[in-house]
């Protein structure tokens, strides 16, 4: 049975896919309501990825790069 760190590690890792997928850039606004807060604040405290404000309705989750 994997531990919840696993869990954890394995949502941070699909969500990095996702971001690739999708060329590089999502809309924040889309992954907040399919991932957890704690796995994007991980990621970006891994500096695996930054939110890029356009405007402020139009934040973007990107790969750094």
């Amino acid at each position: 049975m994997a531990n919840s760190t696993d869990s954890f590690d394995r949502r941070a890792n699909h969500l990095l896919r996702s971001i690739r997928l999708c060329g590089g850039c999502v809309p924040l606004h889309s992954l907040q309501c399919q991932v957890s807060n704690s796995v994007i604040q991980t990621l970006l405290d891994k500096e695996l990825v930054q939110v890029q404000n356009r405007a402020i309705r139009n934040s973007q989750f990107a790969i750094r790069s």
